[in-house]
């Protein structure tokens, strides 16, 4: 179980306390002991992509850490004010310039112990030039037995291309939620 990293009241700046709050709540929390504020932290929102054309996959090389020097696919934390699909196509942009048509979820990752929650969805993909940004090194298009499976970055990605790959031998693509322990 992850304890919270908060430290100090965002509202007053007060030393928070980790206590179950007095109002009913069973979990412990940051509490503020000067102005009461209960502070909740959620998990995060990892959205992105499995961009194909054909019998390929696009698979970007990471310019950044963590990771950097590995494949992914185009992903990463969702903003405010976006839907998951709006992230995940603003992500497919700014580290593949790729383009294509956003299509279904495809796969929600559960990562309890870093408390993050990856939703990828499929995009087929209009062209075969990218033009990646500045997180990406390389973008590519892969066919499952180019894939190099033993540099892909995250364990969510490597999955959901195992789940794309086994569904599209199986000729329907399913959705799959998957518990990351």
């Amino acid at each position: 179980m992850l304890r919270s990293q908060i430290k100090h009241c965002r509202n007053c700046g007060t030393a928070v306390v980790h206590r179950i709050p007095d109002d009913g709540d069973t979990r412990e929390r940051a509490v503020c002991p000067q102005c009461a504020l209960i502070h909740y932290e959620n998990p995060l929102n990892v959205v992105g992509t499995v961009p194909h054309l054909g019998e390929r996959v696009l698979l970007c090389k990471r310019n950044i850490e963590p990771r950097k020097g590995k494949w992914t696919l185009p992903a990463g934390f969702m903003e405010l004010n976006e839907t998951t699909s709006e992230g995940a196509a603003r992500e497919t942009v700014e580290e593949a310039g790729a383009l294509f048509e956003m299509e279904g979820l495809f796969s929600v990752l559960n990562v309890a112990r870093v408390g993050q929650v990856h939703l990828f969805y499929t995009a087929r993909l209009l062209a075969d030039h990218f033009d990646p940004g500045h997180e990406t090194m390389e973008a590519r298009l892969f066919t499952e037995a180019e894939v190099p499976w033993d540099e892909i970055a995250f364990r969510t990605v490597k999955e959901t291309l195992e789940h794309y790959f086994a569904d599209r031998r199986k000729g329907t693509l399913a959705i799959h939620v998957i518990d990351i322990v």
